[in-house]
């Protein structure tokens, strides 16, 4: 009698084999990472209060406007460009809307924020798609730019808001029984992961970054692409400036210093590739929360602010030496 097993068998375990051995891990280590490092904080600082829900509540608080930045950043990258001014832009934007705000109401005010963001955008695309000037020197020089405007024109003071109605809804408030910042999170999220996954435009972004060239030969007006995702980049990051002011109620030229770092971090975290051509947005989320989840542990067991820079310049390094050409 032949005790070799069925054929089915056979070949079913041929096939779970070949599925093991064609997954791609790499796509899912930022989940895997999330879940890892939420477990060791829960082991580690669950005495100190790391598992209360108005502890997760804050992870998520803090982590929106990253995610926020992050989103226009997932475009920027997965376009092979880099957008630096992100931070400062967010800073520019709270002190103009604060100041439009006081001098001239609450739609002044939230016109001239995202008007900062439609300025640095549309001068830094012009001058990378239109003069081919790099996107890292361009964003580089506009970081500072767009701190010393702000710095000089509040004279380095901060700029209060008394509006009521900006402050609920630009970050202070909740929709109901859901903190504004979540809501503002979830739109920018999902409004960019069907941007980039599921049209037109977002092909041609992912076309773009993956082979300039190539996308040029297919009709793709590449130069175009590059200057809109700076724009989105920039006008993001205002909204970013606009929801730091309405939750800390003023706007300082500090708010958003270092959060280009964390942004950069949280797409390349999320999947998106250094080199272009391949973007998350789901992904970038995650990285983004992972940080916050990182930072808020980090507080927690003690380590000061510089001590958090060091780990998120780890964290950066660590993403782009795991990044990879596609």
């Amino acid at each position: 009698m032949s005790t070799s097993p069925p054929a089915d068998m056979g070949s079913g375990s041929a096939s779970r084999s070949s599925f093991l051995s064609g997954l791609d891990w790499r796509r899912y280590i930022i989940y895997i990472g999330f879940v890892l490092v939420f477990i060791a904080f829960a082991a580690a600082l669950g005495d100190n209060g790391f598992l209360t829900a108005n502890n997760l509540l804050n992870i998520v608080r803090q982590s929106a406007i990253i995610a926020i930045i992050a989103v226009g950043m997932t475009y920027v990258i997965a376009c092979a460009e880099i957008d630096l001014s992100v931070g400062s832009t967010a800073g520019l934007a709270s002190v103009i809307t604060a100041m439009a705000i006081s001098n001239y109401g609450l739609l002044a005010g939230i016109a001239g924020g995202l008007l900062v963001g439609i300025v640095v955008g549309s001068i830094n695309g012009a001058l990378v798609s239109m003069l081919n000037i790099p996107s890292f020197l361009v964003t580089l020089g506009m970081l500072g730019i767009a701190v010393g405007v702000a710095q000089w024109i509040t004279d380095s003071a901060p700029q209060p808001i008394l509006d009521p109605t900006y402050n609920l809804v630009f970050g202070g408030g909740n929709f109901g029984p859901i903190p504004g910042l979540l809501v503002w999170m979830a739109i920018v999220v999902v409004i960019g992961a069907v941007g980039l996954a599921k049209t037109r435009f977002g092909r041609q972004v992912l076309a773009t970054g993956g082979n300039r060239m190539a996308a040029d030969f297919t009709g793709v007006n590449t130069r175009r692409i590059k200057f809109q995702v700076l724009v989105i980049s920039s006008v993001l990051a205002a909204l970013a400036g606009m929801l730091y002011a309405g939750r800390l109620e003023s706007g300082r030229f500090q708010w958003g210093t270092g959060d280009e770092l964390s942004a950069i971090a949280a797409v390349i975290l999320g999947g998106t590739s250094l080199f272009g051509g391949a973007g998350s947005v789901v992904g970038t989320l995650v990285g983004a929360l992972l940080i916050g989840l990182i930072n808020n542990g980090l507080v927690l067991a003690g380590l000061d602010t510089s001590q958090q820079q060091v780990v998120r310049g780890v964290i950066i390094i660590l993403a782009v030496a795991l990044a990879r050409r596609k």
